[in-house]
């Protein structure tokens, strides 16, 4: 049986070569790429991998609470899976980035990359185009030079941050880009309204009139599409924007599990779904946006800004939706490029014809280096039957922990 048998986590902290400037924490210089590692390990010796994005070591109790409620778990068996994090999310952190290891494991059992696991109909899929996300808001005269290599690379798509802290002039640089690329060239845009952080400095609120007047100039430019243009929660303002302008409206990237993305469609709020497997209901629930998505004519594309092993279980979920137009690649050099991103595994390149392999491996094709994990992971956590066994009984006795035993066994 391929049970659960070893739980280890990892605290993954990879430095950055100079500070990087997120648009979504206006005023803060990120140095490092930071989250929190899982690997499972089957009685047969299967490994699953996922990443949890993180701040700092906020999971360092993490463990402790996995122990109990994955041990001993088959690993296919994602029903179960998914009811103990959800079990798990009443005692601690949401914590959906969890699954994305089951699946790994689950394809590894079934022989097939996850993408064939989850996808409506099965279909080889050896690559899929992508676009270049910016993750800074920079002026034009700092972003020439960051349109040339894109276009060198072989990108034929961008996605510009824009966020004026007076909320005066968001649109001169869409302009700017516009001409600079000419109209063949796909442009988008992200406000990164949807879930404002103002732990630095304050971030500009846009409202309805204001991300109207927005979206107009937007219609003239022939931009793609609008990234959360406002609040993830503001379901009226959102329809009712997407009946003012032209532009499509995308969002859903961090909101926590399926019932949050359904009011969106239920409202028609968006035409472009972007949920995060790492963060809204795992792959899982990405499937399940894919097939409402499906059934209402609207497109599916997930958010991937996280780090490499989130970008690669995201890039899962975009082979498995048939329609396939562009799938985000985080690119803001000097600090965040492969090298960096992607840390501890091998780096996801981007091909001359702008776009990325899909692993076709069973699994999600993840393979962690161990040099640099030693190098850049502190693992704080590892769970097996005897040492949860020997807590438990140190924790609540022998008779209770042998009681609580059995009725699990049961």
């Amino acid at each position: 049986m391929n049970r659960i048998n070893r739980i280890e986590l990892f605290h993954v902290d990879v430095p950055l070569p100079r500070p990087f400037h997120p648009s979504w924490i206006p005023g803060y210089p990120q140095k490092h790429v930071r989250y929190t590692l899982l690997r499972l390990i089957t009685e047969d010796g299967l490994e699953g991998i996922s990443a949890g994005n993180a701040f700092g070591r906020e999971r360092e109790g993490l463990g402790d609470l996995l122990g109990s409620f994955l041990l001993g778990l088959k690993a296919d068996d994602l029903e179960t899976v998914r009811k103990r994090l959800r079990e798990a999310s009443y005692l601690g952190w949401r914590n959906w980035w969890i699954e994305a290891a089951f699946w790994d494991l689950k394809g590894k059992i079934e022989g097939k990359p996850v993408y064939r696991l989850i996808q409506e109909k099965d279909e080889i899929v050896l690559k899929v185009p992508v676009y270049a996300s910016s993750g800074e808001v920079r002026a034009f005269d700092q972003r020439r030079q960051y349109l040339d290599t894109i276009r060198s690379m072989g990108f034929k798509a961008v996605k510009i941050r824009v966020k004026d802290p007076n909320r005066q002039d968001d649109t001169t640089i869409l302009k700017q880009v516009r001409k600079e690329l000419g109209d063949k060239f796909t442009v988008a845009v992200d406000a990164n309204q949807g879930w404002p952080v103002s732990l630095v400095d304050p971030t500009p609120i846009w409202d309805l009139e204001y991300a109207t007047a927005f979206g107009h100039t937007c219609d003239e430019l022939g931009i793609a599409w609008i990234e959360e243009p406002l609040d993830q929660h503001d379901w009226d303002g959102m329809a009712e924007l997407r009946k003012r302008v032209k532009t499509r409206i995308a969002g859903a990237e961090l909101l926590g599990d399926w019932h949050e993305v359904r009011s969106l469609f239920e409202h028609g709020c968006l035409d472009i779904y972007q949920p995060d497997a790492t963060f809204c209901g795992g792959l899982t629930v990405s499937k399940k946006i894919m097939g409402e998505c499906r059934k209402r004519g609207l497109d599916f594309s997930p958010h991937t800004w996280t780090n490499g092993i989130g970008l690669m279980i995201n890039l899962h979920a975009f082979a498995a939706w048939e329609k396939r137009l562009l799938l985000e690649y985080p690119f803001e050099p000097p600090a965040w490029i492969p090298e960096w991103r992607d840390g501890i595994i091998r780096p996801l390149l981007v091909n001359g014809d702008g776009t990325v392999d899909v692993p076709q491996e069973p699994g999600l094709g993840i393979h962690l280096d161990e040099a640099k994990l030693r190098k850049y992971g502190k693992r704080f956590y590892v769970a097996t039957p005897i040492r949860v066994a020997v807590k438990a009984v140190r924790d609540l006795g022998l008779k209770t922990a042998l009681e609580l035993k059995r009725k699990r066994d049961g």
